[in-house]
């Protein structure tokens, strides 16, 4: 189940500076961009097949129950592991050869979004691998991918959000959700605050519904975590709010006390639109990178054709 490195140890004696782990395997990143498994073959722990792929240039590894999925400096993404989790990539590998800027996981499937703003995924089609039917809502200005244990969430520029995946419920109460500026998964719900940091959620019970403390959650949320049935909201006052079972985190009247400082509403939600605005802008400055880049191979590969 990944314990034993010793296969590997002499790899991971010094440069490490990032693990990732599935269910049974680790993956470590070095500062060199190399990156090293372990573990359980079939759930990524064996990355023999794509070695050469991996021995340079990645800047960021996810990990789902069963695969992993690379990025690299050059924008092309690298998958491995079971099939039946995303490690197969096959069937959407030449929309991922450059311009990858972000990777993503469910429990079973991948989503990764693009310099241009659209989205690519694979993988388990009821877990999110099959963005069929919102493909048109995903073929530009998504700013952030998000996700919990079986659906997706994309953020888009304008505030809005596309949602997938295997919670038919999902698209009934976001499809008219706007002013969003960051997005948290739990384990089978996702909770999204807005500006003026009012906070939304949905999915199952367990964090998709925040009823109990629906009053505290109206205005100046900066921050949430997500735990697997439970959610934590840190406010610009510096409370915290939590909700979900208490058995995993939905209670913390326990520490309440503890919980008291914080900063202005207002340079809260301005950190977090501006968080919102970089995002996008950095997607159209890389944008326009890659197409300077197109024309120039373009008109180099004319010469050698004309030469």
């Amino acid at each position: 189940m990944g314990g034993d490195s010793s296969a590997v140890a002499s790899l991971l004696t010094e440069g490490v500076v990032q693990i990732v782990a599935t269910d049974a395997a680790f993956a470590a990143i070095k500062d060199d961009g190399s990156v090293v498994t372990w573990g359980q073959w079939n759930r990524g722990g064996d990355s023999t097949a794509i070695a050469t792929l991996l021995a340079e240039g990645a800047v960021q590894v996810c990990g789902n129950t069963g695969a992993f999925a690379a990025r690299k400096s050059n924008g092309s993404l690298v998958t491995w592991g079971s099939q039946f989790f995303g490690g197969d990539s096959s069937k959407v590998a030449p929309l991922l050869t450059e311009g990858v800027v972000q990777v993503c996981g469910t429990n079973g499937a991948c989503a990764a979004l693009l310099v241009d703003g659209s989205v690519v995924t694979w993988g388990n089609d009821e877990e999110g691998g099959d963005s069929s039917q919102v493909a048109t809502l995903l073929t530009e200005g998504v700013v952030e991918v998000y996700s919990n244990y079986y659906a997706f969430v994309a953020l888009k520029a304008d505030g809005s959000v596309v949602t997938w995946g295997e919670t038919s419920w999902t698209r009934q109460y976001t499809k008219h959700l706007s002013d969003v500026v960051q997005v948290c998964g739990s384990g089978g719900a996702f909770a999204a605050i807005k500006l003026g940091g009012s906070v939304v959620t949905w999915g199952d019970d367990w964090g998709g519904d925040s009823s109990e403390v629906a009053e505290l959650l109206t205005e100046g949320v900066v921050q949430i975590c997500g735990g697997e049935m439970a959610f934590a909201a840190i406010k610009a006052d510096g409370s915290v709010v939590s909700w979900g079972d208490s058995r995993f985190g939905g209670d913390s009247l326990a520490v309440a006390s503890l919980l008291t400082e914080g900063f202005t509403v207002a340079t809260a939600m301005k950190n977090l639109k501006a968080r919102l605005k970089r995002k996008a802008a950095k997607l159209h400055r890389m944008a326009d990178k890659m197409f300077v880049l197109k024309v120039s191979m373009q008109k180099l590969r004319g010469q050698i054709r004309a030469g």
